[in-house]
């Protein structure tokens, strides 16, 4: 198929997926930073804080649905970037990357490393399963009951190796995103100088706010184990 064969195909699914990571990560992320917001009503742990709340909503029936295609969409991102970078690979005959028509896409270092960037947000995503979704929303579906949110948060964080770990790929996250964003809308023609310039500074924007919401998230349930629950 055309969709499948071809580079402008394949950069549009490339694009349409990456549309779903950013969404994904935008709204998972806007639900955890209500832990941040529970702290500072002093509602952190509380059953009617604004994280158990929209812990409670993600785990309704139509989000159950939105959830898992919002995920896949991020999953295929990676795993068909992944195989791109490894097709692109051997149609070269080593290890090179990407052609890009812009200027600004060849001396950006995130344009240069998506693939090692990819790898790393794939890696910690698995890890980061581990540790949240199979022991809420999976046992949710398995219909067992799940664990507490806030005491999960507390101990995930609680060691300072742990958030340095996650801010690790947070800041993958931010750079992978800072140029994705852009070349998201590259893909579907918005490449005019005039747009390119404003889209660009647009995704630096948004991956900043991903990263600050995550890492806020992370750094403020430290806090909370070490100083504020002791």
């Amino acid at each position: 198929m055309f969709i499948f064969n071809s580079s402008i195909g394949k950069k549009f699914i490339q694009s349409i997926s990456g549309a779903f990571l950013i969404i994904f990560l935008l709204l998972h992320g806007t639900i955890n930073f209500f832990s941040v917001i529970d702290t500072f009503t002093g509602k952190f742990g509380a059953p009617d804080g604004l994280f158990q709340k929209g812990c409670d909503f993600m785990a309704l029936p139509i989000v159950d649905i939105m959830v898992p295609v919002l995920a896949l969409g991020f999953f295929v991102h990676i795993l068909y970037g992944c195989w791109l970078t490894w097709q692109n690979m051997k149609a070269r005959g080593g290890v090179k990357r990407y052609e890009v028509s812009s200027k600004a896409a060849t001396d950006s270092w995130s344009a240069r490393n998506m693939f090692v960037l990819g790898i790393i947000v794939l890696g910690l995503l698995l890890f980061h399963l581990s540790h949240f979704w199979a022991k809420m929303q999976l046992q949710d579906f398995l219909g067992n009951e799940a664990e507490n949110p806030y005491l999960l948060l507390i101990a995930t964080f609680k060691s300072w190796w742990m958030v340095a770990l996650y801010l690790i790929w947070f800041v993958a996250i931010f750079f992978h995103l800072s140029h994705g964003f852009w070349s998201m809308f590259q893909t579907i023609g918005w490449n005019s100088q005039t747009w390119f310039k404003r889209v660009k500074v647009i995704g630096i924007i948004v991956a900043a706010l991903i990263f600050l919401i995550f890492a806020a998230v992370a750094v403020n349930a430290f806090i909370q184990a070490n100083f504020l629950m002791a």
